[in-house]
């Protein structure tokens, strides 16, 4: 897919309502939906947009908030297949999911938020009971045959919690785990990320991951494509990697055993502005749901001519970064989170200051 032309992702936050309160919630999501949402016309009209990105149609990942507290989210769902758009919903874990099952069968795609074991993740999400409720909601999924990918924060909180949940998500029967690596918006500020040495070696933990048959993605960590690289047939890049690569590395085998198969790492080279776009409840329009600066809005211009001709985003897709990522051997199939540079520097151009890499000029 040329990401000059169209992306690959289009995420729409369909409304900032959600149950949930959940400690790194990047929507700051409310009890109940914002007037200004996309409604009626509106909501179709930007259905018609993506459309007119053409052949390869990008994916609709439905949002929010929590997707399923949308009144008309049948009636959107209908548009964007009528339109043959394929579609994704990341719904929060309450009662909505049974209630909105036939919905959900319909999309077919599913992403689920787990974020430790037990009490860990119910804490992270605001809700006692929530980790016991998503197991028994990922194994109901799985059995109506839907695709289902798990979502984990990636932050000082839960990080010793990966190899069991790794584990787990096996034990289940789930494929497809996208890691975020945090990003300190919205209620996300109250957390910690990790150290650059701490993602390097998450990174190269999440490579061993892979060998068990699980295809692991990242998001706000482009790094990650950049470490897949350098383990291409080299071990030893493991020398480099610190403590926390060890100590997750050693529980992992202590549960799963020794890895058999060969890393699984797939990657479309997408980042934020890059491939990926995000559409807000109100039609404001972001490099990505991380990356909180305004583009333009869909009320005011079809999202075909922002994502096309917004100055930034070509910028972005240029590769046209400033500091260590500006002159990075890997900027295209990484170059950095831009999201980060714009949390950490207030420049979405900056370069990643979570990435340990320093380039061989």
């Amino acid at each position: 897919m040329d990401f000059e032309e169209r992306p690959l992702l289009i995420f729409w936050e369909l409304t900032k309502a959600c149950k949930l309160k959940c400690k790194h919630c990047r929507a700051e999501a409310i009890s109940e939906p914002l007037e200004d949402e996309l409604k009626g016309e509106e909501a179709l009209k930007l259905i018609e947009d993506i459309e007119e990105f053409g052949d390869p149609l990008p994916i609709l990942i439905l949002t929010g908030g929590d997707p399923l507290m949308r009144r008309d989210l049948r009636e959107i769902v209908s548009y964007a297949k009528r339109k043959g758009i394929r579609m994704g919903i990341a719904p929060a874990v309450t009662d909505l999911i049974s209630d909105k099952i036939d919905l959900i069968d319909e999309i077919g795609s599913v992403s689920i938020s787990l974020d430790g074991i037990g009490e860990k993740h119910d804490l992270i999400r605001g809700d006692p009971g929530n980790f016991s409720r998503t197991l028994d909601y990922l194994k109901m999924l799985l059995r109506r045959g839907i695709k289902v990918q798990v979502n984990t924060l990636v932050a000082k909180e839960n990080v010793s919690e990966l190899p069991k949940l790794a584990k787990l998500l096996m034990d289940v029967g789930i494929r497809v785990w996208e890691l975020f690596f945090l990003i300190k918006v919205g209620r996300g500020i109250d957390l910690n990320e990790l150290t650059p040495q701490e993602c390097e070696d998450v990174c190269h933990f999440l490579i061993e991951v892979s060998r068990y048959g699980m295809e692991v993605r990242t998001v706000e960590a482009p790094f990650f494509r950049r470490v897949a690289e350098i383990r291409k047939g080299f071990e030893e890049a493991t020398s480099r990697c610190g403590p926390l690569y060890t100590d997750l590395t050693e529980h992992l085998i202590s549960l799963l055993g020794p890895p058999a198969g060969s890393p699984n790492v797939r990657s479309s080279f997408t980042r934020d502005g890059n491939g990926v776009i995000f559409v807000s409840h109100n039609g404001e329009v972001y490099p990505s749901g991380f990356a909180p600066l305004r583009l333009g809005n869909v009320r005011e211009e079809s999202l075909v001519k922002i994502y096309r001709e917004n100055e930034i985003l070509k910028k972005i897709r240029r590769a046209e970064f400033k500091g260590r990522c500006g002159i990075c051997e890997y900027r295209f199939i990484c170059g950095g989170s831009r999201a980060r540079a714009f949390s950490r520097k207030g420049d979405i151009l900056d370069e990643d200051p979570c990435c340990i890499y320093e380039p061989k000029i």
